[in-house]
């Protein structure tokens, strides 16, 4: 028979069970590495290369996030998704990660706050003024959205506000938030990596010279080593990891392409930035001048690899503005601002982790590229340009009396076209099958190569920055003059860049996806009363019902002992 000194003593031997079972998953817990993500697009969680590479550090790494304070709604958002993402990378790397939030608006003074800001923008953290509204009146609040990751004696600046700013500003955020893992984890890769990749910049075929490829070299040099090479002077490629070809305007030797050729047979990385037809600005001011085709000698190169750069050019409505003179007023002449079609801007990016959520890109005489077919190798478009379009074959009546006209929608009718490709596997030489050139290394000769990688974007001038006319120096590549308008070439070539020499997966963290859950703000109007009932008495009613089983179930219990 059950008596009531035996329950006492099992409800005492449960409680102390239970007690136990506590302290040994506590225990555990602080000896075991274990987390769970529960949400559907794994937002906490990172990836299995960030996640190598954290365990792999072999010093501290600091980071140094200047986003503290008093910040707008959206800021503290990316702010909280910084410190939960650097939280996840901790809980890898341990004590190899050590990290801060700053407040770069807590100096001393005005003069030593004005010396910080501007510490901060040499470093590459580059300040953004955001506007918002509180009760009523329009704030404007100066913030650095980034950080300062730094690695013993290396340190580089990491950017987080970035994403398609044609976008409505939540969304515009949301693609910050997606980037936050792949900007540190990159980051932290390029400060540790023991050997930078190696980087030859083509010359000897009338390329971008190095002035306009200055901007590019300043976006490379934090990641890779940067290196010009005149093609024309050396035996091979052998030492480099990729190539670039930006804008070639004379004819290669047959010698000269051998070289590319045996690079891409040996697992090399391309990059062909080609104008297919010569179109410049300065030719732009007489109304009969023509767009006609470079003589560069590639295009049996290119076809062979898969691709074939179309004579022609993209007009886009979709345009950077370039100045004209309208009138005068008296004796000055009237400029303005209007939208030259030559220029396409670009923001229809592929869902590829490269390119993925990227501002948009400028672009100058772009022309189209098709595919051709190449066993064995993966195409994927990169870049289009926008629905409103218009192809036009060479010749090109390129004149800057084209600004003053109005164009309607009407003409601008061949669709989006693609610009930009990439081209992933194992390429078959050229020269396969052929006789070779001559004064080459014949003995040597590769006709199918190991996996290689090659990008075709048709516009050398993506790549080239302007100079400013006062100074004579480079601007930032992607930047404006006119509009003062930022756009993400730099970021865009970088990214391409980092994707093509990654051996260990990390550029593919761009491709994570936060989703952006809104609220029905006209359901929420409607049925505001309804869930506030249920929400203040659901409980209650469920707390008497949980009471009164809880009365009955245990004075039906007692009652045998009476």
């Amino acid at each position: 028979m059950v008596t009531l000194e035996s329950k006492k003593l099992e409800s005492i031997l449960y409680a102390l069970i239970g007690v136990l079972t506590i302290v040994v998953i506590n225990q555990l817990s602080a000896r075991l590495y274990f987390r769970f993500d529960l949400t559907e697009e794994k937002r906490y969680s990172i990836s299995e290369p960030t996640q190598n590479m954290l365990e792999e550090l072999d010093e501290v790494v600091y980071v140094d996030v200047y986003l503290e304070g008093d910040l707008p709604a959206g800021v503290k958002r990316l702010q909280k998704g910084i410190k939960e993402t650097l939280e996840e990378f901790k809980a890898h790397a341990g004590q190899k990660l050590q990290f801060r939030f700053i407040d770069p608006s807590t100096a001393k003074s005005e003069k030593a706050r004005k010396e910080f800001y501007e510490s901060l923008i040499r470093k590459g953290i580059q300040a953004t003024n955001l506007y918002d509204n509180v009760d009523g009146k329009r704030t404007q609040t100066l913030v650095f959205p980034g950080a300062m990751v730094t690695y013993g004696t290396r340190e580089m600046g990491v950017t987080f506000l970035k994403g398609n700013k044609s976008l409505p500003p939540q969304e515009q955020l949301n693609q910050s938030v997606e980037g936050v893992e792949f900007e540190l984890a990159s980051a932290m890769k390029s400060l540790t990596q023991p050997r930078s990749m190696r980087i030859a910049i083509l010359r000897g075929h009338g390329e971008l010279d190095t002035l306009a490829l200055a901007g590019l070299s300043a976006e490379l040099i934090g990641k890779f080593k940067v290196f010009p090479i005149d093609l024309t002077q050396r035996p091979n490629l052998m030492g480099f990891d990729a190539v670039i070809m930006a804008k070639p305007t004379r004819p290669f030797s047959e010698s000269d392409k051998y070289k590319i050729d045996q690079f891409v047979m040996r697992g090399g990385k391309a990059v062909f930035l080609i104008d297919a037809l010569h179109a410049d600005m300065d030719s732009a001011g007489s109304a009969t001048n023509l767009a006609l085709p470079y003589e560069t000698n590639l295009d049996d190169l290119f076809f062979k690899y898969g691709f074939r750069i179309n004579h022609n050019l993209v007009l886009d409505m979709n345009a950077a503005p370039h100045p004209v003179v309208v009138g005068n007023l008296g004796q000055n002449p009237q400029i303005k601002l209007l939208p030259w079609h030559f220029y396409p801007i670009v923001n229809d990016f592929s869902k590829h982790p490269a390119v993925r959520n990227l501002d948009a890109v400028v672009t100058r005489f772009v022309g189209t590229v098709d595919t051709v077919k190449a066993d064995g190798i993966a195409k994927t478009p990169l870049i289009k340009t926008s629905k409103y379009s218009k192809v036009l074959s060479a010749p090109v009546r390129v004149s800057i009396d084209e600004l003053r006209k109005e164009m309607k929608p009407e003409f601008f009718n061949s669709g989006p076209q693609t610009i930009a490709w990439l081209f992933e596997g194992t390429f078959t030489s050229l020269y396969k099958n052929r006789f070779l050139p001559g004064n080459v290394d014949q003995a040597n000769f590769v006709g199918e190569g190991s996996p290689a990688k090659i990008l075709i974007i048709s516009d050398g001038d993506i790549a080239a920055n302007d100079i400013n006319p006062k100074t004579g120096q480079p601007v930032e590549l992607g930047y404006d003059q006119f509009t003062e308008t930022r756009f993400a070439n730099a970021t865009l070539l970088s990214n391409l860049l980092t994707y093509m020499l990654d051996e260990n997966g990390i550029i593919n963290t761009r491709a994570k996806e936060v989703k952006i859950r809104l609220l029905d703000t006209v359901k929420i109007k409607n049925e505001k009363l309804t869930w506030q009932l249920v929400n203040l008495v659901l409980p209650i009613v469920f707390i008497v019902i949980f009471g009164l089983l809880k009365y009955f179930w245990r004075k039906r219990k007692y009652a045998s002992f009476k």
